[in-house]
């Protein structure tokens, strides 16, 4: 065969790899509609493993190198996670932590979508507009976010998932600032809250807006140049603008947990967490009583929070996170229990702990 030939023959070679990877972009295409529609995430770890593992016994078969079969083949997976991308909602502008967190426990496939309020990422979701909602529901310097908490309370929508990300704010400001001009700082009062050591030194009149990239974006656009932000140094990136100072935040311990909301919870992976919301009767004990059947189990609880019911003065709703998953045969005769001992129980989700 001459020199031509062979190139003929690789050029048809070449020809129908195309094509067989148009045929499985078309066919990861099919699989994200299908993941979006039963709310079940893009990345699929074992999924991918399971394939490599197969691709590497044929490449060994065809005498091949297969770790290099396998670099082609995860190249293979991020052009297909992208036609997969589902959507999921976020409060804040992008640049947010939230949308951060998003990256963080999806990866980079899906499509982040921002919006103004809690309201309205819990709304999407619900009206299937996006596949996911990701919310912070505590940080580790300023408590829980009460919005958050009040509608998981109203909503039919399940915690799938959780993670913490360790939150590091910068002083964030137009590309001419310097440090001694700024007299206006913006933020969200969270943010303002997490730095207030900084920011009294600082000296400067402190703004509260409605999220930390969002205060980045209204500095860049009307044109503050005596104002500053403060926000992620990829809030910065993301506008374009400049850090004048960074890890501002009071402590090095600040974290944020986000709660992953979908249609459905998790299934059970063995290494799981459940949370709930329930109320007792408003009489000596019956909170104890209640607590009392998670330990008669050896059920830790993580977490226990109360919030006002709004129904009635002095009467609250316990908001409780425990390890296990509520398909669990202990932890379902323990919610069993629990039920009958209370004016109201609800599961809000199961979900696998973060690590």
């Amino acid at each position: 065969m001459s020199l031509e030939e062979m190139r003929k023959r690789i050029d048809e070679v070449d020809e129908e790899i195309v094509r067989l990877l148009a045929e499985r972009i078309r066919q990861s295409q099919l699989i994200g509609r299908e993941k979006q529609k039963n709310s079940k995430p893009v990345e699929d770890a074992a999924r991918e493993e399971k394939v490599l593992s197969h691709i590497a016994a044929i490449a060994r078969a065809e005498q091949v190198d297969e770790k290099e079969v396998q670099n082609v083949y995860r190249q293979i997976f991020k052009s297909s996670k992208s036609v997969q991308g589902v959507t999921v909602a976020f409060q804040g502008e992008f640049g947010a932590y939230s949308e951060e967190a998003i990256f963080q426990h999806f990866g980079y496939s899906v499509m982040a979508k921002p919006c103004e309020s809690f309201d309205a990422v819990f709304r999407l979701v619900e009206q299937g507009a996006a596949a996911f909602g990701v919310v912070p529901v505590e940080t580790s310097l300023e408590g829980s976010i009460s919005r958050v908490y009040d509608l998981l309370l109203n909503s039919p929508l399940k915690v799938c998932g959780e993670l913490d990300l360790q939150i590091v704010h910068c002083l964030i400001a137009n590309q001419n600032a310097v440090l001694n001009t700024i007299k206006t700082v913006y933020s969200h009062p969270q943010a303002l809250g997490q730095c207030r050591v900084f920011l009294r030194q600082l000296g400067c009149e402190l703004i509260s807006t409605y999220d930390t990239a969002g205060s980045v974006k209204m500095i860049k656009e009307q044109q503050i140049l005596d104002g500053a932000a403060v926000a992620s140094a990829r809030a910065a990136g993301y506008y374009d603008m400049k850090i004048l100072a960074g890890e501002i935040e009071d402590s090095p311990n600040n974290f944020t947990r986000f709660f992953v909301l979908a249609k459905n919870d998790a299934p059970p992976t063995g290494n799981d967490k459940t949370s709930i919301v329930f109320s007792v009767k408003h009489q000596s004990g019956a909170l104890y009583a209640a607590i009392k059947e998670f330990a008669d189990n050896k059920i830790n609880l993580t977490r226990i929070e109360s919030r006002p019911t709004r129904q009635k003065a002095w009467e609250y709703n316990f908001f409780l996170d425990f390890e296990g998953h509520h398909q669990d045969k202990v932890v379902k005769e323990t919610l069993d229990r629990l039920e009958q001992r209370s004016f109201f129980l609800k599961i809000l989700g199961s979900y696998p702990r973060s690590l």
